[in-house]
């Protein structure tokens, strides 16, 4: 069956996103929108996944848990896990190695978490779009390692990207699936890397850190059964067929 999905969004813990992207806003608006299956993405934690999960579970929509992770080269990689535990175990370890810089409110926003019902239980101190040390080389092994899979994310930017840093997609590094933006990265990587729209399966997101951004239910992804093993087998196998 076909299935609606955005599995890159950030909600309020992100310092970039809107202060309104909270666990119940953006679950929220993803189900009116029609989306069947979204990932909370936020850069380098999960720590506002566990409310985000449980609004998912609320409203009928299905939540991964993820991460937008930063690697020492600056690349962006989105890590989606099937299970919240080991997504939280995850957070634990990424924590360990993101480089610490206090976060200054007046100048990058608030980095607030919350609980399901969107009460404010704590603000991350430390600037959470830093860079880790955690190296491009190391990203696929170490997410599999907790139960997850790892996709290089928006490879058609300038900026962020295995593309703009790295200049290719070195073929050893064991990606299946790899990200573009949802409006006009396919054409963009056409003309950028045309052959990797052949060898790997490609997930089209929107990226959303502000609620006007959640975008329509026109990109679709074809699973046998709406679940996160599911989700998570045709990332890990390259077998995203993108459908309108």
């Amino acid at each position: 069956m076909k299935y609606a999905y955005d599995l890159h969004m950030h909600s309020c813990l992100s310092p970039c996103g809107d202060g309104q992207m909270t666990p119940n806003n953006l679950v929220g608006l993803a189900k009116l929108a029609g989306l069947d299956v979204i990932a909370l993405t936020d850069h380098n934690t999960c720590k506002n996944t566990p409310a985000a999960v449980a609004v998912g579970d609320h409203f009928g929509i299905l939540v991964l848990p993820g991460m937008e992770l930063n690697t020492a080269e600056e690349i962006h990689v989105l890590c989606l896990f099937e299970a919240l535990e080991n997504a939280m175990a995850f957070d634990a370890y990424v924590e360990t190695r993101l480089v610490k810089v206090k976060n200054d409110v007046e100048v990058f926003g608030n980095q607030t978490v919350m609980d399901e019902d969107d009460n404010a239980v704590a603000e991350y101190p430390w600037l959470l779009t830093m860079a880790t040390d955690i190296r491009i080389e190391e990203v696929p092994a170490l997410v599999a390692g907790y139960g997850g899979v790892a996709v290089p994310a928006h490879v058609d930017r300038d900026a962020y990207s295995i593309l703009s840093v790295l200049g290719a997609l070195p073929p050893e590094l064991d990606f299946k699936t790899i990200e573009v933006t949802r409006i006009g990265g396919r054409d963009k990587l056409a003309a950028l890397a045309p052959e990797l729209s052949a060898r790997y399966g490609i997930l089209e997101n929107s990226d959303a850190h502000y609620m006007e951004s959640i975008p329509e239910p026109l990109i679709h992804m074809e699973l046998q059964n709406l679940t996160r093993k599911d989700v998570l087998n045709a990332i890990r196998f390259g077998q995203i067929t993108v459908q309108s």
